[in-house]
């Protein structure tokens, strides 16, 4: 989006003119000031040279809410509303539907009405596809694996030298996208990393897996978008594991008890844990909740909860040892790794406001 906005909009067009749409809509953070400003104006030049035809491309401007990026509560920002996750997925109950489902059922609309199943995709897909039509299956094909073909855009930010984003072929090693970063700072063991925070714990003992969907899963872990967060020896795993069970109770949106309870719950007791005052109850306690977490859920936030809190738990028992002994680690401050940019020269900026988010998505004074 930021340096060929044009394949973006080319990939739309493709995937609109095989499931015959004649309106596409690109949901975009507001923030993403550039990005929106590109996908717009390639939008519209491909547009006056009649590469379009009669599609209607519209760009969405969105919160900077986690579960924006959720496919079903993508569709309700589409239409004018918060992120909060639909029950039925896109292809049965999609944009702008006039039938009513689910907890809407009985307010308007009703047999007459449409459903409009839609098609949800991201963006990296779609810039694919652009290069597959112009070059064929085979060429895409020849890099990557079997079951994981092609090139997957990787980001990784954290305890490495040059933080950076990086296309890679499917297949690569994990330890050599990390070294294309640096590697580890003089001085310094690399320790774990984290798929987005959405997947288990990566041990660095494992750092020699290929980055492929298959292989991701066949060690109980998933790739996600390929954005990676690398924590070294400094890193005591309690407080990382405190910051982003904080991170997606405050990002729950509430629709389902289960989650936001016991998420809250989750990130009060590891945030207790990790400034020292932790127990054997409080592990019971933590253990329940990880069981609970995941109840009649309508988006995956309770399962993302679930695999980071109980892999830090069960891969790093020394880190959850110490707190329990009274010696945590030296203290080290820990930011969830919630970008707000990063340059060609490897600098990261986080978002940082977000240590000052609510639980209702409202900000406290700073």
């Amino acid at each position: 989006m930021r340096l060929d906005p044009y394949r973006v909009i080319e990939g739309l067009a493709l995937a609109a003119f095989c499931v015959d749409a004649s309106a596409a809509y690109i949901g975009v953070k507001r923030s993403f000031a550039v990005e929106v400003a590109n996908l717009r104006r390639a939008a519209v030049e491909l547009g006056e040279l009649g590469i379009l035809g009669d599609l209607v491309i519209t760009i969405v401007e969105g919160p900077d809410e986690y579960l924006f990026g959720e496919e079903k509560a993508l569709l309700e920002v589409i239409e004018g509303r918060d992120p909060l996750p639909r029950s039925l997925p896109p292809y049965q109950h999609g944009l702008f539907a006039t039938v009513s489902m689910g907890w809407e059922a009985g307010a308007s609309g009703g047999a007459a009405g449409a459903s409009n199943p839609t098609l949800v995709n991201n963006v990296e897909t779609l810039a694919a596809a652009t290069h597959i039509l112009a070059r064929g299956a085979s060429w895409y094909r020849s890099m990557g694996t079997v079951d994981s073909p092609g090139t997957v855009i990787a980001t990784v930010v954290g305890d490495v030298r040059t933080p950076g984003v990086h296309e890679v072929e499917l297949g690569t090693p994990f330890a050599e996208l990390v070294e294309l970063c640096g590697g580890s700072h003089p001085g310094r063991t690399l320790k774990a990393a984290f798929s987005g925070v959405s997947n288990p714990v990566l041990p660095a003992t494992e750092f020699g897996v290929p980055l492929s969907y298959e292989a991701f899963e066949a060690i109980g872990n998933g790739l996600g978008a390929a954005g990676f967060a690398v924590y070294d020896d400094t890193a005591d795993m309690v407080v990382v594991a405190a910051e982003m069970a904080r991170f997606l109770a405050v990002e729950s949106c509430g629709q389902c008890p289960p989650c936001k309870r016991g998420s809250m719950g989750l990130a009060d007791l590891l945030t207790a844990m990790s400034h020292g005052s932790a127990s054997d109850s409080q592990l019971a306690s933590i253990e329940e909740l990880l069981r609970t977490v995941t109840d009649s859920n309508r988006c995956f936030l309770g399962t993302e909860v679930q695999r980071v809190v109980s892999s830090v738990l069960r891969l790093f028992p020394e880190d959850v040892t110490a707190h329990l002994e009274g010696r945590p680690m030296t203290e080290r401050d820990v930011l969830v790794p919630k970008i707000a940019d990063i340059s060609a020269a490897g600098t990261v900026t986080f978002d940082e406001r977000h240590r000052l988010k609510l639980p209702d998505w409202t900000y406290a004074d700073p």
